[in-house]
């Protein structure tokens, strides 16, 4: 089965207003990009800057790259100018350090805050005390070069999907109670993301507005 076909299987997805597939193509070559591309993708998502930014001089510029991977403060610089949307923002100094990147080129960067939901010390993200209190802080407020406009959080690895199933509708419920009860500069409260290859239809069930999609479009990773 090749791309195109793949694509096809998430067609409901694809078609669906309220929900955006971001095909993961991480470690995949620019021309697996581009029959992808071609099929009508035009959301991708890579997890090292290095890689994103190579990608992003080679392929057609309507795309919209989102930044999904661990994101280092010394390497934001690299993709200030053209990133559509950094999912894996998991502490304040680098949430200061894309304010002061987006100054620099004089645009305003689409943020996700990382929420530790995972049953793993290895996964990144803010706890939901460490959330709150940098939303609320006169700190936060006086970022003018970024918006945040949602939540993005990463289950744990793991075939029990009843934990997963848990996992995520903590963030939903997170997610609706800053919508519901925080006004915040800065902040706009539209985008979840949450759900994988392995995952994807637990976390449509609970709410995501974004799904981040490799195996399942690309096959199996290049590990490299």
């Amino acid at each position: 089965m090749n791309i195109a076909e793949n694509i096809k299987r998430f067609e409901n997805i694809i078609q669906n207003d309220s929900c955006t597939l971001i095909a993961v193509s991480k470690t995949k070559p620019v021309e697996d990009i581009l029959e992808a591309y071609e099929a009508g993708l035009k959301d991708f998502g890579e997890n090292k800057v290095q890689e994103l930014t190579e990608k992003f001089e080679q392929l057609p510029k309507d795309i919209r790259w989102h930044m999904i991977g661990h994101l280092q403060r010394n390497k934001v610089k690299y993709i200030a100018s053209f990133v559509h949307l950094i999912h894996s923002v998991d502490s304040w100094r680098l949430l200061k350090e894309i304010n002061k990147q987006g100054e620099k080129v004089g645009r305003t960067i689409n943020c996700l805050l990382q929420v530790h939901i995972a049953r793993e010390e290895t996964k990144f993200g803010l706890s939901e005390e460490e959330l709150l209190e940098l939303l609320q802080s006169p700190e936060f407020a006086a970022l003018g070069h970024i918006q945040v406009t949602g939540l993005m959080g990463m289950a744990t690895n793991t075939e029990n999907l009843e934990r997963i199933r848990e996992e995520f509708h903590y963030l939903r419920e997170l997610f609706d109670r800053i919508r519901t009860d925080y006004t915040l500069p800065n902040a706009e409260m539209k985008e979840l993301s949450m759900g994988m290859s392995s995952d994807y239809l637990t976390a449509l069930e609970e709410g995501s507005t974004m799904v981040r999609i490799g195996s399942a479009l690309f096959g199996s990773r290049n590990y490299h």
